[in-house]
């Protein structure tokens, strides 16, 4: 039984985590990050971020131990976990803030659920084996829905949160970033240590598992509240693109039809609109590139800073005007 229990403890911590992972990639529907990328991301918090965090608790626990030795079992999962493994997680994402794939709001959300389910996937693993070496399957089974489908999805959410935030103000300048990088490690942080806290305190106090209840409420009402934020941010970043597309066939890069068809997932992901001779898919990642780059000029543009993205998104313009002629559109 141990053996088997240990073998499934593989799949159990694993399937789980790539089938969030995958639905968070589809969601976002208009512009949807490289899977390589995403999966690079996720593997950082499978494997990085998992050993920078078991240093920091590491290290953050040393003082614990010598000042305040019977506090560990509440000080280390409410304030060391949440200290130790948030910037672990987060770290991924600063040093994205240089790729062209990180376009805004919504990549950070993707990226930062990639390096949350990824550390997730690990961690549950590593708890999964406790009750599988002891062969009790019952115990084995209630952890892995509890840590499947809420502190792993924790997990994602508080990294989505950074992310959510670097991306809001990746182009909005230095100063900005710094602020809101910030604000959302502590917002991460602070989720982390309720969900931490909640779960701890239950037995200490005597609760009667009221406190792992209202834990469980919170939780479930932080995953619609982060889930209705994103979608909406995925609705903006359609009426962004919709605007910009609009105002390149006014340009004459594309017909009004056809920017309006690229505008709506819908209408754009079923069926053929194009051409035989035209590669769709090709002619929708240049629109979708061009209307991204332009959104991102205007913020610059703010601080003077166009320059870099107007010979790209010109490059944007003649490649999709030589992949399908305007005057064929018509």
């Amino acid at each position: 039984m141990p053996f088997l229990l240990l073998i499934l403890s593989v799949f159990a911590a694993a399937l789980p985590m790539l089938g969030f992972l995958t639905a968070v990639w589809w969601l976002d529907r208009y512009e949807r990050e490289p899977p390589a990328l995403v999966f690079g991301v996720f593997v950082w918090g499978a494997v990085g971020a998992v050993i920078l965090a078991l240093i920091g608790s590491g290290v953050l626990t040393i003082p614990v131990h010598l000042v305040a030795p019977k506090a560990g079992a509440i000080v280390g999962p409410v304030f060391i976990a949440p200290l130790a493994e948030e910037p672990a997680k987060a770290l991924i994402l600063l040093l994205l803030l240089r790729s062209r794939h990180f376009d805004g709001i919504t990549d950070g959300f993707v990226y930062g659920a990639a390096a949350g389910l990824g550390f997730g996937m690990t961690e549950n693993f590593l708890y999964f084996t406790g009750p599988a070496i002891a062969g009790n399957a019952g115990g084995w089974l209630g952890l892995v829905m509890l840590r499947t489908f809420f502190s792993a999805v924790m997990h994602a959410m508080a990294t989505s949160l950074v992310g959510a935030a670097l991306g809001w103000a990746k182009f909005r300048g230095g100063a900005t970033v710094t602020m809101a990088g910030a604000i959302g490690l502590a917002a991460a942080m602070a989720m982390h240590a309720t969900w931490n806290g909640l779960i701890t305190l239950d037995p200490v106090v005597v609760a009667g598992g009221s406190l792992a209840a209202l834990d469980i409420l919170l939780l479930a009402a932080e995953f619609v509240l982060v889930f209705v934020v994103f979608q909406g941010c995925v609705l903006v970043e359609s009426l962004g693109i919709r605007r910009q597309l609009l105002d390149e066939a006014q340009r004459g890069t594309l017909a009004a039809s056809t920017a309006t068809t690229l505008s709506s997932w819908t209408q754009r992901s079923f069926g053929r609109w194009t051409p035989a001779e035209v590669d769709q898919a090709d002619y929708t990642r240049l629109a979708m590139t061009l209307a991204m780059r332009k959104n991102q000029a205007a913020l610059l543009t703010r601080r003077g800073e166009d320059a870099p993205l107007a010979n790209e998104i010109q490059g944007l313009r003649d490649a999709m005007a030589a992949s399908w002629p305007r005057r064929h559109q018509e």
